[in-house]
């Protein structure tokens, strides 16, 4: 009897691995979850660098609308007027083109209205700021 026990131990298989089968399904599935990891984290640093060029454009309007309003009405051109601060010439933000436009007598007379754009990308980008001076 001890001798059938012993082939039945040699002839019993037990089932402790895998099937490649099992392996390939596994490995697609830990791809796919992969490449959707991937795909998600490029559009988070895409949207992260999109959003910090956003605050650097708005900083640099305000600076500008600063500028507008420690000058006054007074200051600012007597006719309608567009000044261009091109690519490279803000310092220390080349990526960026500051664009400030005079609109006199609008909405009324003795009123100005300034409008401040920075673009960026090729002018594919922009935030805008609008004020309105009075005497």
């Amino acid at each position: 009897m001890k001798s059938m026990n012993l082939m039945n131990m040699f002839n019993t298989r037990e089932n402790s691995g895998f099937t490649l089968m099992e392996v390939l399904v596994a490995m697609l599935i830990l791809s796919v979850g992969l490449l959707g990891m991937a795909a998600l984290i490029t559009g988070i640093i895409n949207s992260n660098k999109l959003s910090n060029r956003i605050s650097t454009a708005t900083v640099l309007a305000q600076d500008k609308m600063e500028e507008v309003r420690q000058v006054g009405y007074s200051g600012m051109p007597a006719s309608d007027t567009t000044t261009t601060e091109d690519y490279n010439s803000i310092t220390n933000y080349s990526l960026y083109k500051r664009v400030t436009f005079t609109d006199v007598a609008n909405p009324a007379t003795g009123m100005k209205t300034i409008t401040v754009t920075v673009y960026w990308e090729s002018d594919n980008h922009s935030v805008v700021f609008n004020t309105i001076l009075a005497k």
